[in-house]
């Protein structure tokens, strides 16, 4: 057992190489009594302060220490006026260098940190350990999706019509952002739509988080920056993540992993199980009765860090359906 010290929870900040600001926290035993050294990387409309809840006891057993930090414009980082796939990668990896994480580390993408975390596998493959993809989202513009895949999902057109309205109509989108939140706030916002009954549960239980309010919402750099944020996640990538091949090593076991929640009503199930259909150098995992937050249920992050280290898997989350 590593020592059960931990690093404060106090934030730190460094400035990237653009001059920008970058701000972290640690967690879990000290960087240089740690066995393994992760980053994780958070989603939208979030920051460093939502902690990935693995149990205490178990990051002191296994000696893991994770950093989190605010990926640019959130919490206490600058905004990144050019945004980008490969600037959220190089942010990362700017970050591991800074605190001298080594030649290798882990991450871990949460919901929208997926596509910095699909950079990473395309861009720093060579810096990584694993990867664990938590209730990543799924671009509609990846070109090869199958139609017959995408044909029952009305998603699809969701996120086509947003994109375009956060494009060409940032003004009218704003103020409907605003009024939206507003009429939430009015009628129930302790129960919103698209969060499952376990989710709402998780949430007694989860530090840092808070719904996006009409109040943070009229700050114009607030929008500008969750703007920039899902145009990059959803407009046209420089690849195709389901056209990659394995960038590690036959040797390792596996090393990178999905997990999704069966119930979670942001991400479509069928779009998940096809992704893990298409790159089978990927591990897949269910939480069958999983919403959309599973980093704040303890037992499925516990599975998740022994998936991700040990390459141990728990029965309980492996997939039951057929291709």
């Amino acid at each position: 057992m590593v020592s059960a010290e931990t690093k404060p929870n106090s934030s730190s900040n460094f400035k990237l190489i653009d001059g920008r600001k970058l701000s972290y926290k640690e967690r879990g035993v000290p960087k240089e009594k740690s066995n393994y050294r992760i980053i994780f990387i958070h989603g939208f409309d979030s920051s460093k302060e939502r902690d990935f809840l693995a149990p205490q006891e178990l990051m002191n057993t296994m000696g893991v220490y994770i950093v989190q930090f605010d990926r640019a414009g959130y919490g206490g980082s600058d905004p990144n006026l050019k945004r980008s796939l490969r600037s959220e990668a190089s942010d990362i990896e700017e970050l591991a260098n800074h605190l001298e994480l080594g030649s290798k580390f882990h991450i871990i993408g949460f919901s929208m940190g997926s596509y910095p975390t699909w950079s990473c596998i395309k861009h720093l493959s060579h810096r990584l350990a694993g990867v664990a993809f938590v209730v990543p989202i799924v671009n509609y513009q990846w070109p090869s999706l199958p139609e017959s895949v995408l044909k029952d999902d009305e998603r699809k057109k969701w996120y086509k019509r947003m994109t375009l309205v956060a494009r060409y109509a940032p003004k009218l989108l704003h103020w409907w952002m605003i009024r939206k939140t507003s009429q939430s706030s009015s009628t129930d916002s302790t129960k919103p739509t698209y969060f499952t009954d376990k989710d709402l549960e998780l949430l007694k239980n989860a530090p840092g988080f808070q719904f996006l309010t009409a109040d943070k919402l009229k700050s114009r750099s607030v929008f500008n920056n969750l703007r920039s944020d899902f145009l990059v996640a959803f407009s046209k990538w420089d690849f195709d993540p389901l056209e990659l091949s394995n960038p590690f090593s036959e040797n390792d076991k596996r090393p990178v992993h999905i997990w999704h929640g069966c119930e979670d009503r942001f991400i479509n199930l069928k779009l998940q199980r096809h992704v893990s259909e298409r790159l089978p150098w990927i591990q897949y995992h269910e939480v069958h009765d999983g919403g959309h937050l599973l980093i704040y249920d303890t037992a499925v992050c516990e599975a998740i860090l022994k998936s991700l280290l040990l390459g141990e898997d728990t029965p309980l989350y492996t997939p039951k359906f057929t291709s």
